[in-house]
């Protein structure tokens, strides 16, 4: 999906556990699953998440990230302002072993009320077919309909990214359409494919494969 990265002034950020009666505006829970957690990003995460998400492989679909541990502690902050206005989450994923992120889940909204909202993620490319992938997508997907209140998750990939394809088909999303040279990227316009996923999609998949 496509990632988007955001630039924005430096604030120090740094949570490590939420009690699960506080509003997700004020802190984001920690979603735990089978060999990994998630988490709000800190500040200590940009030094790995610039190692680890600015390769090749990773930036390939995904728009351009931040080039300097400054420059993603600008995002970090961001993200927590976001997130404090109600307008955005985004989970830090740590496999079970690891104090920093290895990749990121984002969730913002498109109206007022959440009720329509778009996803993407990015993940360091030594986790690919791990299967971290998808049991983090569960979890975040869990949080996206049941805490926020999301009816309707839209997610943008890149047409020639097969996997990120894949992964939408098998967590229920149903792609709606083609968006053309809808996404730039190293220069070149490349053509989008829409993908919706409705809480019952999800609940319905869920019931087969989760």
């Amino acid at each position: 999906m496509a990632t988007q990265f955001i630039e924005g002034p430096v604030a120090s950020v740094a949570r490590t556990s939420v009690p699960a009666d506080v509003h997700w505006q004020k802190a984001l829970p920690v979603l735990h699953g089978d060999g990994f957690s998630l988490r709000e990003l800190r500040m200590d995460d940009a030094l790995s998440l610039l190692a680890l998400l600015t390769t090749e492989e990773v930036t390939r679909f995904i728009s351009p990230p931040p080039e300097t541990v400054e420059g993603f502690e600008r995002f970090i902050a961001w993200v927590n302002q976001q997130r404090e206005a109600g307008h955005y989450a985004c989970f830090a994923i740590v496999p079970d072993g690891y104090d920093t992120a290895v990749g990121l889940f984002q969730v913002r909204q498109l109206d007022s009320s959440f009720v329509t909202a778009e996803w993407g993620f990015a993940l360091a490319s030594e986790f690919w077919g791990s299967g971290l992938f998808m049991a983090g997508a569960a979890a975040v997907l869990e949080f996206s309909f049941e805490t926020l209140g999301v009816r309707r998750l839209e997610a943008r990939a890149a047409v020639a990214n097969g996997r990120g394809n894949g992964a939408l088909r098998k967590l229920g999303a149903v792609q709606e359409g083609i968006l053309r040279k809808s996404f730039l990227r190293g220069g070149k316009f490349i053509d989008q494919a829409l993908w919706s996923l409705l809480e019952e999609d999800w609940y319905r998949s869920k019931a087969v494969w989760g």
